[in-house]
This record gives structure tokens, sequence and C-alpha cells, in this order.
């Protein structure tokens, strides 16, 4: 589509891209206007003063310059009154100040990238489909604010405007950002699969000591021990995962028709695992119970195959499922289903980490179990080293060639037809997360890496054996280089990919396809129905018309890093976007 240029229309000096004669900040690369002049009084390096401010017009945090009639951000969906008392538009606005034409019922789309408004009587996001909250209208909750994101400065300080004036009076208006080599990066993402667990709740009102759960819990185990009169308090709140060779115990309840199953974990109570010993058991936390003030304790255990045969399944509803083929089918958008999937990554990372670790590295002596299972400590009365959970970090970053608008993305020989990812490493002893990825990104792909910029972390108790859990840290990283030279003993190819190609891969129902085909797969293992659990197959998309390319599902940080970088800006999210 050709768009007609109009008089004082001006392109970026950085991206050449076309913008509209009051923009300030070019619209694609976000740096600033070359031809405006920035000045405070006090020397450059002061407000942005373009000869096109009009009263009533302000600077949202993130930058953007936004009309007098605007009641929230066009780049970020910010509204006016979730600025800081102070900041923000003319010095903030009053609750009073809401979107043009809202009425009682309104409500903001929460799906991140959206932030629309729309009319009550919608049920769904008329741009993005994305289905209606309860209480999240902004006008009662101020807790309806955008997302993070990694900006070059936090709120800005405002500052008078000099040489612009309405009538006699001049405009107040917060300071923009200082240009940046780099293009601000939106973290369009709650949390990771795998994190934000309820159990680990810091804010939760209700505790347990390790200590006395593990007393509760040996006392319903061996009721022989101490009597009746020596059983703790609240000791019946004990709850129990059981697990069988990594594979928590999940069930499926029934659905409604048009709706796909929703799996959920098995809790037991201590009197199905009796026959296990008590240091077998590791803590996971404690949670208020529902409508109660009491806390439960939550315990996980990995019982053998004859304990398995009597607390899970034989098509009695539930059954020992794999945490891989559990992860693709929750449903990301269920926060109850990703706590319950952060749960299950907790517990299998330190149940496989004692597994492993069942030797003192120092002596050789056996390592027992304390403090409820969370960490081990050697039975070597010489020695007593203790011994903690171990965690692998490993970088993965989206190497990106600024000047040409493209990514670069990797295939390794075990990936599934089609599809594409990140660039990701372990760190070796003695280095820093950036420099892994400088020195990951050269080996495997010959290119050369100059700024980093963290985007996030995600914990992955999913990966190797031998390693019971991962800790992924996702990065930016901007190409010095585009030469590509692949490492065909790592990779099987990596290749530069077009923002546009990366979009539309995205836009794919797949996504939604596969999760729901592996929700109604582990309904049927649940039920008895199907037996295999293969690993391979939970990643295949099926679909009459496959996109010529897919990435992980949302589940995976890489997904986020590349449809972090895809749709910065852009007005509409993918309707099978996550909003974790």
């Amino acid at each position: 589509m050709n768009v007609q240029r109009k008089p004082g229309d001006w392109n970026c000096k950085y991206c050449q891209h076309l913008n509209f004669s009051r923009r300030d900040f070019c619209q694609k690369c976000r740096n600033p206007r070359s031809d405006l002049q920035f000045s405070d009084g006090h020397g450059t390096g002061g407000v942005l003063t373009s000869l096109d401010i009009r009263p009533g017009d302000w600077y949202c945090t993130c930058g953007y310059h936004n009309f007098a009639s605007r009641s929230s951000c066009f780049n970020c969906g910010t509204i006016v009154r979730d600025f800081p008392a102070g900041q923000g538009a003319e010095g903030g606005r009053d609750s009073a100040a809401v979107r043009a034409g809202w009425k009682a019922g309104d409500w903001i789309c929460t799906r991140p990238g959206c932030n629309v408004h729309n009319f009550a009587s919608r049920t769904e996001c008329y741009r993005c489909n994305a289905p209606r909250e309860s209480g999240r209208d902004p006008i009662c909750h101020a807790s309806m604010q955008p997302l993070a994101s990694i900006h070059r400065s936090s709120y800005y300080s405002q500052r008078p405007v000099r040489g612009c004036r309405a009538g006699k009076t001049k405009l107040q208006l917060p300071t923009p950002p200082e240009p940046a080599p780099v293009v601000a990066m939106a973290i369009h993402l709650r949390s990771h699969a795998f994190a934000s667990n309820p159990l680990r709740d810091l804010s939760a009102s209700t505790a347990v000591s390790p200590s006395a759960a593990a007393e509760a819990l040996r006392s319903l185990l061996d009721p022989t021990a101490g009597g009746d009169a020596a059983t703790p308090p609240h000791a019946h709140l004990s709850k129990i995962l059981p697990f069988r060779r990594g594979r928590p115990l999940a069930l499926s309840p029934d659905a409604p028709p048009d709706a796909a199953p929703a799996w959920r974990l098995a809790w037991l109570p201590p009197s199905r695992v009796a026959g296990v010993p008590p240091d077998a058991f590791v803590f996971l936390g404690a949670h208020g119970e529902e409508g109660g003030k009491e806390a439960a304790a939550y315990w996980a255990v990995d019982v053998g195959e004859g304990d398995a045969a009597k607390v899970g399944g034989a098509g009695n509803g539930s059954a020992f499922v794999e945490l891989r083929t559990l992860m693709v089918a929750a449903d990301w958008t269920d926060k109850d289903a990703m706590g319950e999937l952060a749960i299950a990554g907790h517990a299998r990372a330190l149940l496989e980490w004692h597994t492993t670790a069942k030797f003192c590295g120092a002596c050789g002596a056996k390592a027992v179990p304390t403090e409820a299972g969370r960490r081990k400590q050697c039975s070597n009365e010489s020695c007593k080293k203790r011994i903690y959970p171990r965690v692998d970090p490993v970088v993965i970053m989206l190497v990106i060639d600024k000047e040409n608008d493209r990514a670069l993305l990797s295939r390794q020989s075990r990936f599934v037809p089609r599809m594409w990812s990140c660039l990701a490493g372990f760190i070796e002893p003695g280095e820093s997360l950036e420099e892994a990825v400088r020195r990951e990104t050269l080996e495997e792909t010959g290119i050369e890496v100059g700024q980093v910029i963290y985007h996030s972390s995600q914990p992955w108790p999913v990966g190797p054996s031998t390693m019971p859990c991962q800790l992924m840290v996702g990065f930016f990283a901007y190409a010095k280089s585009l030469e590509i030279h692949v490492d065909k003993k790592e990779l099987e190819d990596a290749q530069w990919h077009s923002r546009e190609d990366i979009k539309r891969a995205l836009m794919s129902a797949e996504y939604d396809k596969t999760q729901r085909a592996n929700a109604f797969k582990v309904d049927q293992i649940c039920k008895g129905a199907e037996k295999g659990q293969g690993l391979s197959s939970d990643f295949k998309v099926e679909s009459s018309e496959p996109a010529p390319m897919f990435f992980p599902g949302p589940f995976a940080i890489a997904h986020h890093l590349i449809s972090s970088w895809a749709f910065e800006g852009a007005p509409k999210m993918p309707s099978s976007f996550s909003n974790l």
C-alpha cells in the first residue's frame, strides 16, 4: 500500500521509516526526529521542543507523544489515570479523565499488546478475541496497568517547555526519554510456564515451617511412633503429589462438550502412600485452604512400581503423565492450570535432584535429606558437607539484524519438521551471561554479537534427566556481522528470517490446535484409553494448511523472545498469543 507523503512528514535517519509530521519519535524504531532541538534552558539534553505540541498534549512514560484528545497512550495503551501522581499528562489526570465515550460496564482488554476499550455488552475483545476477564474495569481497579517493559528510563521528571506557547500558558510536559543506540523491547507476558508457583507466593499470609510440616507428616505415616496425643495440630491437612519415574499423577475431570479437557494434579491423603519412608518426601510449601484460615502442607514423593499401581493409573480417572505432555496440554490463559504446572515442575526438579545426588561429592559418603527434603547433608561426621539443589543456567538469545529488520533462528537435528527456535547454550565457569551469549552465537553460527539486552528468565525442569532443573536466561543480541557459518556438530541449519515471515508464523492457529490435541491426549491417558506417551508426538503440529515454519509454543521462553521482537509496536497480537 502506497502512503501519500504530505508536507512536514519525515523519514527516520536510522531506519528510513516514513513518519507523520507531528511525530517526535519514529513509529518503527523509536529513535528521535533528527531535525528537532533539545533544550531545557541549561543546554542540550532537556525536553523535546516540537513546534507541533499543542495545549493538553502529553508524553507517555514509554516516550511517545500523544494528542490531548487521547486518554490512553497510542503506543502502549497506558491509561492516563494509571500514572503516578504528578507524572504523565499535564501532571496526571484525576479519576474522571477516562477514555472518551466510556460507559458503565465497559472494559479494557488485558491481553498483552492490546488494551482496547470494549463495550459492556461484549464478552470478548473485538480486536484480538480475548475473553473478558472479570474485575478488570480500570475505573474501579488501579491494578489495570501495562505489563512490564524494558525502557531507557522510568518516569521522567517534569520540565517546562520553552519556545512553545498556547496563548500565554507554557505547557508542562514530562521529559521524553534520551536517545538510545538500541530499540527498547517490550515484555508481553506476566510469567513463564513453570514460574509463579502459588506455593512459593511470598505474599501469602499462611505459613508452615518445613520442620513442623515434616513432624506432622511423620506422625501420619507412622501413627505408632507417638500415639494420638503426639499428633501435631493440622496434620490432617497434608497433601501428597505422587510421581513415578519423573511423571506426576494427574487427573482429567469431565469437561463441557464444547471445551477441551483441563487436567489437574491428583493430590492424595498421606494414608494412600503410608508404606513410603518419610525421608523420601520433599516439602513443596503451604497454602491457605480456600475459604478457611488453616494452611495445608504440600508434599511430593516418587513412589515405586508397586506403590504406583495402588495410587494411580488402571483407568481410575488418574494416571502418571509425562511433565512435557502436561506442559503442552496446559491452557496458557488459565492461571490455575499454569500454577499447577509450576508446582509439578518444582516437585520434579527436587525429586530428580534427590535421585542424582545420593552421595557426597567431597568424601563419597551417603547424603541424607534435611529441611524436609529441600537440602541434603553428608552423613560422614568428619565431613557434614551441606548440599543444595542443582540449577544449571542456560543463555537463550534472539540475535537481531537491526539494519535489515531480521532475526536469526536455528534448527537442531532433533527438531520436528518446520520448527525453528532461538540459539541457546550453557554458561562456562568464570563467564558472565553476556559473554556466554556472544561466545555461543559465534561458535554455533559465526555471527559476532555487540550489545546484549536482558529479556526474562524461565525455570525449565523438563530438560535432560542428568540436569534436574535448568534456568533459561533470555536475551536480545544485536549482530555486528551477518555472514552465517553453521557448526554442523551443534546445529542442522541457521538462517535470517524477516519480521513479516516471523509474524505470519506466530499468527498461525497451529499453537492452539496443538494445545487442544494434547489436552485430549492427557484426558485419554487418565481414562486408560491411551497407553503410549511418546515425547516427540507432543510437539507435532497438525494442520490442514501448515505454516512454512513454526516455533516452540507459548510454554517456552523462545516463543516470547521471538514474539516480543516481532510484534514490537504492532497494534495487533496473534489470537493464539499467551497472556501468561
